[in-house]
């Protein structure tokens, strides 16, 4: 992918870097070599960003051209937002707060050089903002009230930066690009690029070590070159065409961020933004049984003042949820009305809805995995010894889990397949792992998870190899619907 750097004037730009071609803006605008240029990188660095200035048709037309600016309209549109709280979340606002908790006075100025400042504590914050806003040359303004706030933020012109700040802003670019290089060349079998999002540091792993190594061998047999990334590598997702999210994900952190940038930039995501949010919160599955007459135990979606009018109608014990829990935590069963009063007290201080629900008692959960509408793979989860769910958390801070089974798929109850992959249809077209209760001759599902386990020897049992194969080819084939022009179809 050809690589550009647009400005005012090529003469005011005093970086060289070998490989990337500085061009003006009237050029870029005008010139047809670069109109029909295919896939181009476009670094806008235009004095002016302003609606209707060169800067501002510069983004347009870049991605009128299917070539990649940064900034994007979007970006310079977030810059003008009147309330940027918005779009902020919450990891940026500790990070605010952390960073300039010893700033005397009440205003604060970064300056943000391809996200870098050249004072290296302030590291983090200017990669943060330079990720939000994907701007090269940045200045964000702050100011304190009852604590920092991001008062607004602007990109700023090779001109208005000070000559001191020079020697730093030459070296941070030319690291900038080099690193954009330092990926080797695509062999002719590779014929895309694979980022695989994971968190080295996270604690209960959707996947295995294992499982890591045959997803990374998997998407080489489907033709992608997979490249393990972290949430610091958010600012390089335009360079990849497909996102597979191996970490946890949440509506309200960076994987969601991640999948929605991935979307904007024409990557094929799994998981995709649609499935976090409506996997991500119980209240949401709660409703598309009732409205597509999934079968799931008898449940209520309780508001703080709607739980004593319940009273009479809740069978003991039931099971109290807070709507995006996961990994059965924030997941506690009542055998009274006391014990239930208390515990959705306590779920009442972080979510205005809670879930509660009639407790099945069985011996082993079904997961069914799901994958573009098909049935994937079956197990059974059985609960941990003397204890009702298939997590738990011990005394000693050990996590327990219960057995783990592969089953053949066509061992599966018919009645168990069609609840399950009934439920996973109105999620959408990802990957799912649909959990579902037999008890007796009734069939529950439980919930749909976005971004199910798949482990070596565990998930993987039957299918082998074969399991992480159908994954990568699904991923290969999104990707080649959305440069067709067709999309993924439903």
């Amino acid at each position: 992918m050809p690589t550009l750097i647009v400005v005012r004037n090529p003469k005011d730009w005093p970086i060289h870097i070998p490989g990337i071609e500085i061009v003006s803006s009237r050029d870029y605008l005008s010139n047809a070599r670069y109109a029909e240029m295919p896939h181009a990188k476009v670094f806008n660095l235009c004095r002016s960003y302003d609606y209707q200035s060169n800067g501002y048709y510069v983004s347009l037309l870049a991605e009128a051209r299917a070539h990649k600016p940064l900034p994007d309209i979007s970006a310079l549109q977030n810059m003008r937002l009147v309330k940027i709280s918005r779009i902020m979340t919450e990891d940026v606002e500790k990070i605010i707060q952390s960073n300039l908790r010893d700033i005397q006075g009440k205003e604060f100025t970064l300056s943000i050089y391809f996200g870098k400042n050249v004072a290296k504590k302030y590291d983090r914050l200017s990669w943060k903002l330079f990720n939000l806003f994907e701007a090269p040359l940045l200045r964000a303004y702050f100011v304190h009230k009852k604590e920092w706030e991001l008062k607004r933020i602007t990109p700023i012109s090779t001109n208005e930066i000070p000559e001191h700040h020079m020697p730093f802003v030459v070296e941070r670019a030319q690291a900038y690009f080099a690193r954009k290089r330092v990926r080797p060349s695509k062999r002719s079998r590779h014929s895309y690029d694979l980022a695989i999002l994971v968190d080295p540091e996270e604690k209960i792993k959707p996947s295995n070590k294992r499982a890591m190594q045959r997803f990374m061998r998997a998407a080489q047999h489907a033709g992608m070159r997979p490249e393990l990334i972290t949430r610091e590598d958010y600012g390089w997702i335009a360079e990849f065409d497909a996102l597979f999210i191996r970490t946890t994900t949440r509506v309200n952190d960076y994987t969601f961020q991640f999948a929605r940038r991935a979307e904007a930039e024409g990557l094929a995501v799994i998981d995709d933004s649609e499935s976090i949010i409506r996997c991500g919160n119980k209240v949401y599955l709660a409703e598309a049984a009732r409205i597509y007459g999934i079968p799931v135990p008898k449940t209520w979606i309780v508001q703080r003042e709607q739980l004593e009018e319940l009273r009479d109608q809740i069978t003991f014990p039931c099971v109290l949820k807070l709507p995006d829990s996961s990994f059965s935590l924030n997941v506690v069963k009542s055998g009274n009305w006391e014990e239930l009063s208390t515990e959705a007290a306590k779920f009442f201080e972080s979510s205005e809805m809670i879930v509660l629900q009639e407790f099945v008692p069985t011996q082993f959960d079904w997961r069914i995995g799901v994958l573009d509408g098909k049935p994937l793979f079956a197990c059974l989860y059985h609960m941990v010894r003397h204890h009702w769910q298939i997590v738990k958390k011990a005394s000693t801070g050990r996590t327990l889990t219960g057995k783990v089974i592969a089953v053949p798929l066509k061992d599966v109850p018919a009645g168990v397949l069609d609840a399950a992959l009934s439920a996973a249809r109105v999620m959408g077209q990802g990957l799912y792992g649909v959990d579902v209760k037999q008890a007796d001759d009734k069939i529950f599902v439980m919930e749909v998870n976005d971004n199910p386990n798949i482990d070596a020897r565990y998930e993987d049992a039957i299918l082998k190899m074969r399991l992480y194969i159908k994954i990568m080819r699904s991923l290969r084939r999104r990707i080649e619907a959305i440069k067709a022009g067709k999309g993924l179809q439903a």
